[in-house]
């Protein structure tokens, strides 16, 4: 049986709205991880002060909080998608009317070839986005940028790693999944398409399948310096603003994954591993990643930010 996991962060944005940079200070894998175990660490904090019914695990109202908050009570299963934790949508929402932010999403693909085609890539485009439009309530988001696996800008100068990126990725599988995109687009639920680490030649082809192309492509150039001179050239003749970014491209390892849900002290005990009896047990792959930012306009700040994550466990 297969069972999909939903995790996230919540709003990570602490202590009020931060001052909007577009290179962040700390990269997105690390800053995934670390939000998500903070987040775990809450719920099972607020959850554990509720009054639990030892026998199914419910709160019910009666006898003293436990210690530790049972992962039925800080987890919510609906049908076959399991989160966490529990989101409570009580609370979601930005404090102005949408058309006051700029909200960016960016999604990434994590698997590629059979264990997720195009079909699938659109479920779970679908998924993700419906989350953070639920997350904001929000109508749709001004920016989705989508990077798939494979993809990176690496190279001792902007030539190598333009040279590089021509050989990365899977053309056919990302020229197959851009319609799911401009759909979500033609619905209304995205203003605006955008790439991750495309270089001159891996655009220019991809550019040559699309009905909508992308209006961003953002690059990471920690190694290389500078943004390669056909790059640039290409993306001024087709309109397509460059940005530099800093997100991981490995941003949800497998192994990471499983040991942020494997057993505690060091997991949030979701998933049973090695002598650890309780907890899920199978196959876990994860699929995608979507992250989010709420930028109020006319501040310039960062009121909501965080991630969403979707896995699924192949149960043994």
């Amino acid at each position: 049986m297969t069972k999909s996991i939903i995790l996230s962060t919540g709003n990570i944005v602490s202590g009020g709205p931060s001052i909007f940079r577009k290179a962040g200070a700390s990269r997105s894998n690390r800053e995934l991880i670390n939000s998500l175990k903070s987040n775990f660490e809450a719920a099972k904090e607020e959850y554990a002060t509720l009054p639990v019914d030892g026998a199914n695990g419910h709160t019910n109202g009666n006898g003293p909080a436990p210690n530790h908050a049972p992962l039925s009570v800080w987890t919510e299963q609906q049908d076959d998608v399991l989160y966490v934790p529990r989101i409570n949508w009580d609370f979601a929402g930005l404090q102005e009317e949408p058309s006051q932010y700029d909200v960016t999403v960016k999604l990434f693909f994590l698997t590629s070839g059979s264990v997720s085609p195009p079909s699938a890539r659109e479920q779970h485009a679908r998924q993700a986005l419906a989350l953070v439009l639920k997350e904001l309530r929000i109508p749709k988001v001004d920016l989705l940028v989508v990077s798939f696996p494979g993809m990176s800008f690496d190279g001792d100068c902007e030539w190598e790693a333009d040279k590089q990126n021509a050989q990365q990725g899977e053309d056919e599988e990302e020229a197959a999944s851009w319609p799911a995109l401009e759909r979500l687009q033609k619905e209304g639920l995205v203003k605006n398409l955008g790439i991750a680490e495309f270089g001159s030649e891996k655009l220019a082809r991809l550019l040559k399948r699309v009905e909508v192309k992308p209006t961003v492509d953002q690059i990471n150039i920690k190694n290389c310096c500078n943004v390669p001179p056909p790059l640039v050239k290409l993306a001024k003749e087709q309109g397509i603003d460059l940005l530099v970014h800093n997100d991981s491209t490995d941003v949800l390892p497998k192994g990471t994954l499983r040991e942020l849900l494997g057993p505690e002290p060091r997991g949030a005990g979701v998933l049973a591993d090695g002598g650890v009896c309780s907890g899920l047990k199978g196959d876990l792959t994860p699929q995608w990643v979507i992250k989010y930012t709420a930028v109020v306009r006319d501040r310039g700040v960062i009121e909501n930010k965080g991630y969403f994550a979707g896995a699924e466990l192949e149960e043994a």
